[in-house]
C-alpha cells in the first residue's frame, strides 16, 4: 500500500451484501484476520462499535467498519498515539463522540493543513458560510473564512485562545491550536468556544456572582467555626454583665446541672456555649435540643436514638439520640419550659439513671453528659400552675443564671451595635461604617422588648439601607421610644404595692399596642418590629384580652 504522511491503511476487508468477504488487501489478507472476520458475533461487535481495536503480531490496529453501497468494508491502520488508543479501547460510543465533534456546532472543528489549506469544514460552517459540501477544500482557509488567522497559527506554531472574530457580521469567540507531530506543525484546527462576546460577559458575570456567593458562604463557615462561645462572646461592660461573667466562671468548672433564665432574645445560647468552652468538658460534643420543638410522637427516636429497622421510614443503620451524641459533653435543652408535660417525664428518667436505651434495642447504654437547660419561662409559676414537673424542676435547676434583659443593660448597646455591625460587614465582604452619635443616642432611648436579638436585626437593617459610611438614625427603623411619661407625685402611702413582672407586663403591653399601631395593625410586621415570633406576640396578645 501506498505511505503517506498520514497514518497509513495497512488493511483492507471488502462484505458483500451478505456478509461474505469478497476481496481483501494488506493485513486483511492474513487468514487470521479473515478468520476473525468471519466470526458472526465478532463481526456483530464491531458493527455496534464502529470503530474498535485489533491486536495482532503485538500491533495495535484501529479497525473502522462502515457501510456501502454493496455492502461493508473494514479499514484497517496502526494507531497514532497512545491517547487515542485508550480512548477507543475504553469507549464503547467512541464512533458517537467523534461524530458530535465533527457536527456539533459548538464543538465541531474547521481544519487545515501544514500549508494553511482547508481540508475539512464542518457541514454546519459550510452553511454559515454558503458553500456547497467541500467546495471550500484545498482553498487558502484566509480565502474562505473571513478574518481567520488559522493562516498565522500554522506559520507561528502558538495557540490563539479566546479571541473574537467577526464573521458574515456576527462575532463569535474562537480557539485556534496547531496540531505538531514530531515537533513539527502539520496543520492546525479552529474552533467556536462562544457565540459572542455577550455570552462571555454573561458567563464572566454568572462566575462573578459565584465567586460572590462561595465567598460569602466561606467568611459565614469560618465566622460559624471560629466563633467565640467563651466569655468574650458576651459582649457588654454593664454591671449586670460583669455579674453575668463572674458567675459563668465559678460555674463553668462544676458537673452541676445549670437552667439560665431570661426573656427572649437575651443571649441564653451564647451563655450555654460559655459554660461548656470554659468547663472540663469543652474538647467533647454540645448538643443543642430544642424542647420545645420535640413532639411526643417522635421524642424518644430523637432523644434516645433507634435500632436499624426498628420501625417504617428508619435509617437502615440506625441513629445516636441526642443525650448519646453528648455524651462526654454538654447536652442543652433549649426552651424547655415550653416541653410537654408527656416528654417531661422520659426526659426525667434519662436525668435520673444516665441510662438510655434505643427504640427496637435491648441493650440499655450508659450516658455521661453535663446538663444545661434554659427557659424565658417561669417556671415556679408552671409548676403551681400544673404545667411543669416538680421533681424536674428540681433536676435541672441546682443553679440558676439570671439573664438580665437589655433594657437594663443600656450602656451596653454601643458595643453590641459595633459589634453586630462589624460581624455583618465582614460576612458581606464590606467596609464598615460608623453609628453617627445621634444613631447611638436613639438606640439607647428604645425600649428593646426582643432584647439584644431585636438590637441585632436593627443593626442589620440599618446596615443594609445605610448609602454611606455613616448609619444615621434616618437608616433606622420606626419604632416607638421607650414610655418616659411624668407621673405626678403621690403620697407614698397612696402608691399601690406593685410586683416587678406586673411592671415589666405593662411595659411590654404598651410596646405591643405602640407597635401594632405603627404597623397598622399588621400582627406580623408588628412582630419583625419588635424582635419577636408572631406566636409569642399572639400569646401576649391574648394575655393582653384577658387582662383588659
Amino acid at each position: 500500500m501506498p505511505k503517506t504522511s498520514h497514518t497509513p491503511i495497512t488493511g483492507v476487508v471488502l462484505f458483500d451484501a451478505a456478509g461474505k468477504i469478497v476481496t481483501s488487501a494488506g493485513i486483511g489478507a492474513d487468514q487470521r484476520i479473515k478468520s476473525l472476520a468471519s466470526d458472526a458475533s465478532w463481526l456483530e461487535e464491531a458493527r455496534e462499535r464502529r470503530i474498535t481495536m485489533l491486536n495482532l503480531d503485538r500491533r495495535t490496529y484501529v479497525v473502522l467498519l462502515m457501510r456501502t453501497a454493496q455492502g461493508e468494508i473494514m479499514l484497517m491502520s496502526e494507531t497514532p498515539g497512545q491517547a487515542l488508543l485508550n480512548f477507543i479501547s475504553s469507549v464503547d460510543f467512541a464512533w458517537e463522540v467523534f461524530e458530535h465533534l465533527l457536527t456539533d456546532p459548538f464543538e465541531a472543528m474547521t481544519v487545515v493543513d501544514e500549508k494553511a489549506r482547508l481540508v475539512y469544514l464542518p457541514t454546519v460552517h459550510e452553511a454559515f458560510f454558503g458553500l456547497k459540501p467541500g467546495e471550500g477544500n484545498g482553498k487558502p482557509v484566509e480565502a474562505v473564512i473571513e478574518n481567520s488567522r488559522l493562516h498565522e497559527i500554522v506559520a507561528t506554531g502558538k495557540s490563539d485562545i479566546g479571541a473574537i472574530q467577526r464573521m458574515r457580521g456576527s462575532e463569535r469567540v474562537v480557539a485556534r491550536i496547531p496540531l505538531k507531530r514530531d515537533g513539527k506543525v502539520i496543520g492546525a484546527i479552529g474552533r467556536v468556544m462562544f457565540k459572542g462576546p455577550k455570552q462571555v460577559e454573561a458567563l464572566s458575570r454568572r462566575i462573578a456572582a459565584l465567586e460572590g456567593d462561595v465567598e460569602f458562604y466561606k467568611r459565614e463557615s469560618q465566622a460559624l467555626r471560629s466563633r467565640a462561645y467563651g466569655l468574650e462572646a458576651i459582649i457588654g461592660t454593664s454591671a449586670a454583665i460583669q455579674r453575668l461573667r463572674t458567675q459563668i466562671i465559678k460555674v463553668a468548672p462544676l458537673e452541676i446541672p445549670v437552667l439560665i433564665r431570661g426573656e427572649s432574645g437575651t443571649g441564653k445560647e451564647l451563655v450555654a456555649h460559655a459554660l461548656h468552652q470554659l468547663g472540663p468538658r469543652r474538647d467533647n460534643a454540645m448538643v443543642n435540643v430544642n424542647a420545645a420543638a420535640l413532639p411526643p410522637t417522635l421524642v424518644e427516636s430523637e432523644l434516645f436514638g433507634y435500632e436499624a429497622g426498628s420501625f417504617t421510614g428508619a435509617d437502615k443503620k440506625g441513629r445516636k439520640g441526642k443525650f448519646e451524641q453528648a455524651n462526654g459533653g454538654t447536652i442543652f435543652l433549649d426552651e424547655i419550659g415550653d416541653m410537654p408535660l408527656e416528654v417531661q417525664a422520659k426526659l426525667l428518667r434519662v436525668l435520673q439513671d444516665r441510662i438510655v436505651e434505643r427504640i427496637g434495642g435491648d441493650s440499655p447504654r450508659e450516658v455521661d453528659f453535663r446538663l444545661v437547660s434554659a427557659t424565658n419561662k417561669d417556671l415556679t409559676t408552671l409548676v403551681e400552675n400544673g404545667g411543669f414537673r416538680l421533681d424536674l424542676y428540681y433536676r435541672i435547676s441546682p443553679i440558676v443564671i439570671e439573664l438580665p434583659p437589655l433594657r437594663d443593660r443600656l450602656e451596653d448597646i454601643s458595643a453590641l451595635a459595633e459589634k453586630f455591625l462589624r460581624d455583618i460587614a465582614y460576612r458581606h465582604a464590606r467596609p464598615v461604617p460608623e453609628f453617627g452619635p445621634d444613631a447611638i443616642a436613639q438606640l439607647v432611648d428604645r425600649a428593646w422588648p426582643g432584647n439584644v436579638r431585636q438590637l441585632q436585626h436593627e443593626v442589620e437593617r440599618a446596615f443594609a439601607f445605610c448609602d454611606g459610611d455613616t448609619i444615621t438614625t434616618s437608616d433606622l427603623s420606626d419604632v416607638p421610644r421607650r414610655v418616659s411619661a411624668v407621673v405626678p407625685p403621690i403620697a407614698a402611702e397612696e402608691q399601690p404595692a406593685r410586683e416587678l413582672k406586673d411592671i415589666v407586663a405593662d411595659v411590654q403591653s404598651e410596646e405591643i399596642r405602640e407597635a401594632l399601631a405603627a404597623c397598622n395593625g399588621n400582627k406580623k410586621k408588628a412582630a419583625e418590629l419588635l424582635g419577636i415570633s408572631r406566636s409569642f406576640l399572639y400569646k401576649k396578645l391574648a394575655e393582653m384580652d384577658r387582662t383588659d
